[in-house]
């Protein structure tokens, strides 16, 4: 396997030089670092690193839940092109509680050659718990991305990761026309793995409309709600009679090694998705926190 090529599916991409910055120059290279610990005052923000093309300007008072601190990840550019490796970093202490999401969607562009990718490593402490919700990715035409996300909790620790892949400018009529995407998820705990997740998407060699696939749907969105102490049954049924009657297609399943829940959801709008998935974080938030998930716009 080429040494770049985190995956087989990738190892051809790997090889192709991309003719403009080279893959790890400044600008391509991102990288991302956030810690929150608990204080007396509640959770706060105790160290920030980023590289172009990540931006945060502090944190904010957005969350229902007083003691809970909120970032917004924002970018100056256009959006992921071919050769950027973006490199994120999320640690919440013990009892710390926090909130990051993007400012806007993050748009995959066209590519010629060569490939994106976005390694994200989620860790949360002994009692703490973190919303890792970003808005969309969208995937532009021709465009080659792979995401790979990573979370580990402690005892007593919880989270909510969301994702929601649109595959491509639906406005424009674009729909399918990337080239290879690719997705993994990996939960940890204490005792090793709790489950682990991917979605493979290759239009040009396998179609996504087909049955057991997206079928009829074109917006595909998952939260994963992590929470190894609770009841993860009953979580499940809570949540699949959240998700089920909404205008998009969705529903819920218990993970293995009693890891949470999983909530997956399809539709023909990324707001159909995305609003399904927001009542479906609610009511984990309304369980696991007692307080209900942050709402409203980010402009």
């Amino acid at each position: 396997m080429a040494a770049d090529a985190p995956h087989p599916a990738f190892e051809g991409y790997a090889t192709e030089a991309v003719p403009q910055a080279a893959v790890g120059s400044p600008g391509k290279d991102g990288v991302l670092e956030l810690t929150f610990e608990r204080t007396a005052e509640g959770t706060t923000l105790v160290h920030d690193y980023a590289t172009v093309p990540f931006h945060i300007s502090g944190t904010l008072g957005y969350d229902p839940l007083p003691e809970a601190d909120t970032v917004f990840v924002q970018s100056p550019t256009g959006g992921v092109a071919q050769g950027d490796r973006h490199d994120v970093s999320i640690t919440v202490g013990d009892d710390a509680i926090a909130h990051v999401s993007t400012q806007s969607s993050t748009k995959v562009q066209t590519m010629t050659c060569n490939y994106a990718a976005a390694d994200t490593t989620l860790s949360v402490g002994a009692g703490g718990h973190l919303d890792y919700v970003p808005e969309p990715t969208i995937l532009h035409a021709d465009s080659r991305y792979l995401q790979e996300l990573s979370v580990d909790l402690a005892p007593g620790a919880t989270a909510v990761v969301s994702d929601v892949v649109v595959p491509g400018r639906l406005a424009r009529g674009e729909r399918f026309e990337f080239e290879r995407y690719l997705s993994r998820v990996r939960g940890t705990g204490p005792d090793g793995l709790l489950f682990e997740d991917a979605t493979h998407l290759t239009p040009g060699d396998e179609d996504p409309t087909a049955p057991g696939v997206l079928g009829e749907f074109t917006v595909y969105g998952t939260t994963f709600v992590l929470a190894p102490d609770r009841d993860g049954t009953e979580l499940s049924d809570a949540l699949h009679s959240v998700v089920a009657d909404g205008e998009a297609r969705a529903g819920a399943t218990a993970l293995p090694n009693d890891a949470g829940v999983a909530v997956r959801a399809l539709g023909d709008r990324a707001e159909t998705v995305q609003s399904t998935l927001h009542a479906a974080w609610d009511h984990a938030r309304q369980k696991l926190l007692d307080a209900p998930a942050p709402s409203g716009r980010k402009y």
